[in-house]
């Protein structure tokens, strides 16, 4: 009994000698002065990357404009919008092109060259992971890389602060009854009015937005499936497009495979009733970017409403392409333009309204979104587009670049191929011996926009071959020792 009274005066000493030390403590901290308020402009800037699905490149801008709101602001000479036209994709496919913007790097350095590699994609280190390590409020709210999570549970990645991932199971659960993780959690949204993908996933987004403090910059990577097949739109767009005209090409960029590689020639031609369900299908993909329209346009008004407009960056784009017909293909994964050239627009407060020349791809954009961070990106295939963004519009701002490398690793029905896309050219290998070579802007030829006429066996682009396969060799080589 004698022991158990000297714990119990020993546990009510310690509790004693705790109190005590509390009330000190809470003593010296009521005496010290509050710490000094931080001043938002010292931050770096917030950024928010806003990345479509499949969007062809020529809906923005196009007319009738299927996105009106997003097409007005970036064309307003007082928009502080940058609008990129020779924007490129290195791998026109879902999964390794959101590899390559999250860390940098090309497919072949990052291990994801399907949509079926993203288990191989390096989550230790990637954009989220080093900005959150520099003091950002991360977030995804969409669609991450395809057959997330794969067999590890509803888990968050490292570097998100805030985790609303989309999970996409077929083409049915694109924009109606799908599953949601928030935050670890497993969700199931139904086929209700407020549940369109869309609609629902802008509400995720702007709700992070009104939760983010003054005091530390915010990274929000929002990635809605818009406008993926099967191009369903909300219920309130139905019909917009009705009768108008959208762009499409012509017959005979449709069916003129002279001069393509053998995958291509093998193709059915395009008769006149899949050109007319082509042009169904590209009509309701311009409706489909109406809820996308609006989500922007939301997005930006909030940030508007905090009054961080002016430290504020906004990258808008693209995952991949896709084809309506241009050399008989419909979908991705082809070297051609339908596929590889993303809309791209980024909206600077520090920039004037501006078209630039320059050739960018999207191994650019984690180099550029770090550097604005004060950090690095994970992979160096990249080139920041920084001093664009902070008002440097001049000729080299971004160093000099004389071809973006494409590439492709090869499936069942697409072979492997790999290339160089400059402003004038487009020059293709693929496996088996093709070589293709298109002048797209009419160097040496006429302007050929459709790439319907392979000059690689050309004599007059001899020199242009030989400097562009050699281009080629070197981009490939480059950053190797990092993959």
């Amino acid at each position: 009994m004698a022991r158990d009274a000297r714990r119990r005066a020993g546990t009510e000493l310690s509790a004693f000698v705790a109190l005590a030390a509390s009330v000190c403590a809470l003593a010296v901290a009521a005496t010290r002065p509050p710490p000094a308020p931080v001043d938002p402009a010292s931050l770096p800037p917030n950024v928010i990357l806003i990345l479509s699905d499949d969007q062809t490149y020529d809906s923005l801008p196009s007319r009738p404009a299927a996105m009106p709101w997003l097409q007005s602001e970036i064309f307003r000479p007082d928009g502080h919008w940058l609008w990129f036209p020779q924007a490129y994709l290195s791998t026109p496919l879902c999964c390794p092109s959101r590899a390559t913007i999250l860390s940098g790097g090309y497919a072949h350095h990052t291990g994801v060259e399907g949509n079926g590699d993203g288990v191989n994609f390096d989550e230790t280190d990637t954009l989220a992971t080093r900005l959150d390590d520099a003091g950002y409020e991360t977030a995804l709210v969409g669609k991450y890389l395809n057959e997330y999570p794969w067999a590890r549970g509803p888990y968050v990645p490292l570097g998100w602060d805030r985790w609303v991932g989309k999970r996409n199971t077929d083409k049915g659960t694109t924009y109606e009854s799908y599953n949601l993780i928030d935050q670890g959690v497993p969700l199931f949204v139904g086929d209700y009015p407020g549940g369109y993908a869309t609609d629902r996933l802008g509400e995720y987004a702007v709700d992070f937005l009104r939760a983010q403090p003054t005091d530390r910059p915010y990274f929000l990577f929002f990635a809605p499936s818009a406008p993926h097949s099967p191009w369903i739109p909300a219920r309130r767009d139905r019909g917009s497009f009705a009768g108008a005209r959208v762009p499409m090409a012509p017959r005979r960029a449709m069916n003129s495979v002279r001069g393509a590689p053998p995958w291509v020639r093998d193709l059915q031609p395009i008769d006149d009733r899949f050109a007319v369900q082509l042009e169904r299908w590209r009509r309701r993909e311009s409706e489909t970017l109406l809820s996308l329209d609006d989500t922007v346009r939301q997005i930006v008004q909030e940030v508007r409403d905090r009054g961080e407009l002016r430290r504020t960056v906004f990258i808008f784009m693209t995952d991949n392409g896709w084809s309506f017909g241009q050399h008989r293909w419909v979908g991705k994964r082809c070297a051609y333009d339908p596929c590889i050239r993303t809309p791209l627009a980024i909206r600077s407060p520090w920039a004037d309204a501006a078209t630039l020349d320059q050739v960018i791809s999207n191994v650019d954009i984690a180099p550029t979104i770090a550097e604005l961070a004060g950090t690095t990106a994970p992979l160096a295939d990249g080139l920041s587009l920084a001093p664009l963004v902070l008002g440097e519009t001049s000729e080299g701002a971004t160093g000099a670049r004389d071809g973006i490398l494409i590439e492709w690793a090869g499936d069942a029905d697409v072979p492997p191929w790999q290339g160089v896309r400059t402003a004038d050219y487009s020059y293709i290998e693929t496996k088996g011996g093709s070589v293709e070579l298109y002048d797209v802007r009419g160097a040496l030829s006429p302007p050929d926009p459709w790439q319907l006429h392979n000059h690689a066996d050309d004599l007059r682009y001899t020199r242009v071959r030989a400097e562009l396969a050699a281009r080629l060799q070197a981009l490939l080589g480059e950053g190797d020792a990092q993959g």
